[in-house]
């Protein structure tokens, strides 16, 4: 876990994590997810997860699987 934050954001794209980034505030990063999905929803094979570092949980993911 990074020391900034225990909410990790993750963009995969064809399998490839290409970015990252961690937040502390539940609502900073819910922004920050809504913000990616809104930047990179037209690349193809781009998958975002905002997960919760000290859990394991995946919180959201985009697109979601049926």
């Amino acid at each position: 876990m990074s020391e900034s934050g225990q909410r990790h954001l993750i963009l995969v794209v064809d399998g490839q994590p290409t970015m990252h980034g961690w937040w502390a505030e539940e609502k900073t990063v819910r922004e920050k997810f809504a913000s990616w999905v809104g930047e990179r929803r037209k690349i193809p094979g781009a998958r975002i997860t905002l997960a919760d570092e000290m859990t394991g949980q995946e919180l959201v993911i985009w697109p979601q699987e049926n």
